[in-house]
């Protein structure tokens, strides 16, 4: 059966490979982030001077890039592999050498922040400076991944050449959305990186223009938030409606929406800004705008999720207004899983609408609310869609099955780890009103009331993280056990098909890549030209060279 077929052994061990190296990254980072809470806590000193900053670094780079970016890509690499067939030899020699290059890029950046010299967060800020070995690690991970996106490419338009006239498979297309979405957005951060602060931080140059970094680095960082998040999408609009046992509610839905996430996903790093000088204020409200158009697609996935729900539900003959709910498959983990990861995100959505809003983004902006909404986004919405797809490719790969045993712990696994984090984030949320700031590790700030208050926040972290640190213990003991030890035998790829087969003229349209790639750039430029000339032709006086310095 076509939903029963396996991934290529060649294809798999690459895709393997790739997810060895994110739950490697994923248990170090989160070690790193259970000693974060209870440092917090002021119950814990680290030794060898180890400080709470290189423990946030190693948390951040190890779980917002290295774990993200590595699973990411094995699973685009494993979902082209699964509906457009086999990547070819030369195609495949591409993306092992992403791959090895990526490693590479991550030994060298952990290797000097574990040195301590490279305490400067997950977002690498100027002025404050690292090792050039940490930069050009980063530039290592960006241009490795740009390689593996090639082949990805490659791969789509092999398909198209051998399918004239046909639409492609829809996990593929979304594929290749994503990886132009990473490779667009990651040019402004792999351009800071390379022509700002790897010569600075040799020496070459003695200052560096940090408004256009940070610009930089926020063209990339909130597109890095969709990276995530479609790859979660990609899982919700295919694969579980296969896993309830239903179909698509739309094709031409899912590709439209993702195309509107193409356009208007890079160009709204300024809502990370308002509060930044040097950014004029009209340009600031125009990406607030794009910011907000955003929502539309996020509301288009959330309405074809529920209607895919319900029209399985209603299959069954239920009239009531909440029947259908009954007939979902609760006691499945790949569909259980990621289902809590969707009910998150209504609040964690929320949250970022507050966060986008220039007033209100003037409320939370720098205190721990702004922490807590990313670890109800990515470490909650994205993490637990990660989870459910892990429960059934890594058997997928490694020729076992999800056993009945391994479900119900993954069921468990997937409960605590919702459970900690509403905990953990919620605290979050109410200290960072409360006025706690973010990345501090104190929490004495105001007067001895309001810091006994924050206090009793900082425990309930350090409850919460505790018990994430548990669940994540119980996720790699699936993941080894999936990968090792379960018994032999097929698991699943699931794969929905379309309830009609939508192959019109007018869909076409949908792939027609000059057109949509031409609108995304041509938005980009209007939201980016003027304040970027401006930020140069502003620069301190005694810039260098083009004031990027």
């Amino acid at each position: 059966m076509q939903n029963k077929k396996i991934i290529c052994s060649e294809d798999g061990l690459l895709i393997k490979s790739h997810l060895f190296i994110a739950y490697l990254a994923l248990g170090l980072g989160g070690f790193a982030g259970l000693l974060q809470v209870f440092i917090k806590t002021g119950k814990l000193i680290l030794p060898f001077n180890i400080s709470y900053y290189q423990v946030l670094t190693v948390h951040g780079v190890l779980l917002a890039l290295v774990f993200t970016t590595f699973f990411i890509f094995g699973f685009m690499l494993a979902a082209v592999s699964r509906t457009a067939g086999c990547f070819s030899s030369s195609m495949r020699r591409i993306a092992w050498l992403g791959y090895i290059i990526m490693v590479l890029g991550t030994i060298m950046a952990v290797f000097m922040i574990l040195l301590n010299k490279a305490t400067v967060l997950y977002t690498f800020y100027a002025p404050l400076q690292a090792h050039w070995i940490f930069y050009a690690g980063l530039a290592f991970i960006i241009f490795g991944s740009w390689l593996e996106g090639i082949a990805i490419i490659c791969r789509y338009a092999a398909w198209k050449k051998a399918n004239k006239g046909r639409l492609s498979p829809l996990l593929t297309f979304m594929a290749v959305v994503n990886t132009l979405i990473w490779i667009i957005a990651s040019l402004g951060v792999a351009g800071t990186i390379v022509f700002q602060l790897i010569p600075w931080s040799l020496g070459w140059h003695s200052t560096v223009n940090v408004v256009i970094s940070r610009t930089l680095f926020w063209y990339f960082g909130h597109p890095l938030v969709y990276f995530w998040l479609l790859t979660a999408y990609m899982s919700w609009y295919v694969i579980i409606p296969k896993i309830i046992g239903w179909k698509l509610y739309s094709d031409s839905l899912a590709r439209f929406s993702f195309l509107l996430f193409l356009i208007f996903s890079i160009p709204v790093g300024f809502h990370h800004q308002l509060m930044e000088p040097g950014i004029g204020q009209g340009w600031k409200f125009f990406q607030v705008i794009l910011t907000f158009v955003v929502i539309i697609p996020s509301f288009m996935t959330a309405f074809s999720m529920f209607a895919t729900f319900e029209a399985f539900g209603r299959s069954y003959q239920n009239t009531g207004l909440f029947s259908w709910l009954k007939k979902l498959p609760w006691k499945d983990a790949r569909f259980l899983v990621p289902f809590i990861g969707m009910i998150a995100f209504i609040p964690g959505g929320a949250g970022g609408i507050i966060n986008a809003s220039s007033q209100m983004n003037a409320v939370v902006h720098n205190t721990l609310w702004i922490t807590g909404h990313f670890h109800l986004t990515i470490s909650t919405t994205v993490t637990l869609t990660f989870f459910g797809i892990s429960y059934f490719l890594i058997p997928h790969l490694t020729g076992r099955t999800l056993t009945k045993k391994l479900n119900k712990i993954a069921i468990i696994q997937g409960a605590t780890w919702a459970g900690g984090m509403t905990m953990m984030s919620g605290s979050m949320h109410i200290a960072g009103l409360l006025g706690a700031p973010r990345r501090t590790a104190y929490t004495d700030y105001g007067g001895a009331k309001q810091a006994s208050d924050w206090m009793f926040y900082q425990i309930g972290q350090a409850i919460g993280g505790s018990i994430l640190f548990i669940s994540l213990l119980i996720a790699l003991y699936l993941v080894i056990s999936l990968a090792f030890f379960a018994p032999k035998g097929i698991e699943e790829f699931p794969v929905a098909k379309p309830d009609v087969a939508e192959q019109h003229k007018p869909l076409l349209l949908l792939e027609n890549w000059k057109l949509w790639i031409s609108i995304a750039i041509f938005v980009i430029i209007i939201a980016y030209a003027i304040p970027l000339y401006s930020m140069i032709q502003h620069a301190p006086p005694g810039s260098s060279g083009y004031k990027l310095w």
